[in-house]
């Protein structure tokens, strides 16, 4: 009896192992793929059997995504748009958060739920009149307007992320720093805020992420060569005749993904802890 059932339980995880390989591999093709690509040349690209490995390995597609293209550049641009979208979210949520966590009451409830119905607006139904109020205030085709709406529109759901993450404090740690002297503004940035980082971590991956994948705002509100981000350079990869240029397509895109993956490698470990801690509420 014993035997059998360590047997049916070896069974049963290299039954799981093929399984988690096999999905792997089914999230990890597109990359290969995609990798192949940006390596191989025309004639190989063209095939209508291709390769998987290139036969003639080239730079030639990488050559042109950032001199003809200006793929670096728009990198750039995409960077920098992110990170300042993802500290300046971060500043407002953060203490939005902590008072509609510690202080509940009905306007804090109406809030919350303002908070999730607003995520359901598709974007066509907001895009004419941002675009307006934007035009108005002088911030159409700039890097400061797409910031502000990356800002507002990834605002509400960071927010209600980080309700969580505060209500998994104790608040008997914030009474104790209260009744040793601390005030409001201490108690936020010596116990609250280090408590907060693996959360914090995790909200403003979202919110990075969030802005260096966003195509349709700007689209919208960008329309200088030297001020488009990743995403548009990519949309404009075309060839004479409107047909897609695969080879520096591809190196383009593998350019594109290198950034957040090297962002998730380095903080894996906070994002994953963070994601737990949210998971937890009073």
């Amino acid at each position: 009896m014993r035997l059998g059932h360590r047997l049916r339980h070896r069974l049963a995880r290299f039954g799981m192992s093929l399984l988690l390989l096999a999905f792997i591999a089914f999230l990890a093709f597109p990359i290969v793929w995609l990798t192949s690509t940006a390596f191989k040349p025309p004639g190989e690209i063209g095939l209508q059997n291709p390769a998987l490995l290139p036969q003639q390995p080239t730079l030639d597609n990488f050559r042109v995504a950032v001199e003809e293209n200006g793929v670096l550049r728009s990198a750039y641009n995409t960077l920098k748009i992110s990170v300042l979208s993802a500290v300046l979210t971060l500043l407002v949520a953060l203490p939005a958060a902590y008072l509609l966590a510690r202080r509940r009451s009905r306007m804090n409830q109406a809030v919350t739920v303002w908070i999730l119905v607003s995520q359901t607006f598709p974007l066509i139904l907001i895009i004419v009149p941002l675009f307006l109020i934007l035009s108005w205030l002088g911030l159409v085709n700039t890097h400061a307007g797409l910031v502000l709406v990356y800002v507002v529109w990834s605002l509400p759901f960071v927010l209600w992320m980080l309700q969580g993450y505060v209500r998994a404090i104790p608040v008997q740690l914030e009474e104790a720093a209260a009744v040793d002297g601390a005030s409001p503004l201490d108690i936020l940035a010596r116990i609250i805020l280090p408590l907060l980082l693996p959360g914090l971590i995790a909200t403003g991956l979202y919110t990075f992420v969030n802005a260096w994948n966003e195509f349709f705002f700007a689209l919208v509100m960008l329309k200088s060569p030297d001020l488009v981000t990743l995403q548009v350079s990519l949309a404009r990869f075309r060839g004479i005749e409107g047909l897609a240029r695969w080879g520096p397509l591809a190196a383009g895109s593998l350019i594109a993904i290198v950034p957040t993956l090297l962002v998730f490698a380095l903080m894996q470990r906070r994002l994953v802890s963070g994601v737990l801690a949210g998971s937890v509420k009073e």
